[in-house]
């Protein structure tokens, strides 16, 4: 029998200009005995996100030395090692769709397994993504369906690579095979957007003049919240609500940055930290919270662009990114890209061993999380599709089956593996793109 009212799930805190949601607390879990059946919904994810590698990597630096158990990580997924029991290494999956070969279909194949139309206008043509399937399942429970994010804010279009329209390459999400989900890549926008009441950007704008900070609209609500809790559940309030402090510090430093005109990223949004990795972290934590908040439930997020010509000093790279890729067997240019992705798996690593410091429940956020990591793209100097760099990290609701190293005799669909991750959301499909089935071995009872 249950013992208390429980708050409801879908608490929500309301100010000017503010609207809060808040994270799982054990006040909003009823008291029943001990031997109450689990639902049935909790085997399923409740939680899935895709991050996107741009423009492949060296494969030979990717993969794990071993098979079956990941004993010992690869140069590029050494980052990985504090939450390797977590992360599965996928190798030998391909996407037959994405050729002829070039970066636009690469990054448009990523999510859809579809074959992009090859056109430099508006009649674009491609499918639906894995991510907006897994929405339509889990994300009507939340106030944002699904979040799409971003490194590079470009506004190019017309005709970006080889006949191909900009649209490819600038959306990983795809709500139809006509309807491309632009990204947002400027943290003061997402963070609006996830705590902000929403509106018109004047609004918006009128709400940050009105107030310090998010917070202080909500101060009241937030003390009378306070009253009604329990230590651990003050505790964890108190942190999450620390942490939404933090990101808006952060946000409010990069605006208030005076950049000279002569050092201007032009692929980097005006009013962003200056370094890669500080934007990138923030974009990762405003990740975070928006899964702890269960504001949204599916998310992507694109490292860089494909064909982006970024340099990473910070790593000491001085050279574009993109023409590194085409490196024609340099090794001394192969070593920089693979320097490069390990960078990038590094700052994913973060992410995942802060959903792992993270509550949720009874346990930590990262268990009823799952992530799927990689590239559209096998070898960037041939432009092939084959044996794509891919990791799936998370606890998939207690039946991931981590630490492994799955490898495939012969090329394999990556459609298997968007198939079996919307089948563990719930989507009961039957097949997905050109999916031959699930992959096996992945999860506890597949």
């Amino acid at each position: 029998m249950i013992r208390r009212k429980a708050l409801p799930r879908r608490t929500f805190l309301k100010g000017s200009g503010a609207t809060l949601a808040l994270p799982l607390l054990d006040a909003m879990v009823p008291a029943m005995p001990a031997t109450a059946a689990t639902p049935a919904a909790a085997h399923h994810l409740r939680r899935i996100g895709y991050v996107y590698m741009p423009m492949g990597c060296d494969i030979s630096r990717w993969t794990p030395p071993k098979t079956e158990k990941l004993e010992e990580l690869s140069p590029i997924l050494r980052p990985l090692e504090k939450v390797k029991d977590q992360v599965t290494a996928i190798t030998n999956l391909e996407l037959k769709n994405a050729y002829p070969g070039t970066h636009a279909t690469s990054n448009a194949s990523f999510l859809s397994a579809a074959k992009a139309k090859r056109t430099e206008s508006t009649d674009y043509f491609l499918g639906t993504t894995a991510d907006q399937i897994a929405a339509k399942t889990i994300g009507s429970q939340t106030r944002i369906p699904s979040l799409e994010l971003c490194m590079d804010l470009l506004q190019v279009v017309g005709q970006c690579d080889n006949g191909y329209a900009c649209v490819y390459q600038n959306n990983l999400s795809w709500s139809s095979p006509t309807t491309p989900l632009p990204a947002e890549a400027h943290p003061r926008l997402v963070f609006e957007s996830l705590f902000g009441e929403g509106g018109t950007p004047q609004a918006r704008q009128e709400s940050l003049r009105q107030r310090a900070s998010l917070l202080d609209a909500l101060s009241e609500e937030i003390r009378s919240l306070r009253v009604t809790l329990g230590p651990q559940d003050k505790r964890t309030v108190d942190q999450y609500l620390e942490s939404i402090r933090s990101v808006e510090r952060q946000i409010e430093l990069a605006e208030s940055e005076i950049v000279d005109q002569e050092e201007i990223d032009l692929d980097r949004p005006v009013g962003v930290p200056a370094s890669y990795r500080e934007h990138a972290r923030l974009m990762f934590e405003l990740q975070r919270l928006a899964l702890q908040g269960d504001i949204t439930r599916v998310i992507t997020f694109q490292l860089a662009r494909e064909t982006s010509n970024r340099s990473y000093t910070e790593i000491g790279i001085r050279e574009p990114h993109h023409p590194l890729t085409h490196h024609g067997n340099n090794p001394d240019k192969i070593a920089k890209v693979a320097k490069i992705n390990e960078f990038h798996v590094s700052l994913f690593a973060e992410f995942l061993e802060k959903l792992q410091q993270t509550p949720e429940g009874e346990g930590p956020l990262l268990v009823p999380s799952l992530s799927l990591y990689g590239s559209g793209m096998g070898n960037p100097n041939k432009h092939d599709h084959t044996n794509l760099p891919i990791v799936v990290a998370g606890g998939a609701a207690g039946q991931m089956r981590g630490g492994r190293h799955l490898q495939f005799d012969s090329p394999t669909p990556l459609a298997n593996l968007h198939l079996t991750l919307l089948n563990k959301v719930g989507a009961n499909c039957e097949s997905f793109a050109d999916s031959q089935g699930p992959v096996e071995g992945l999860f506890e009872g597949i």
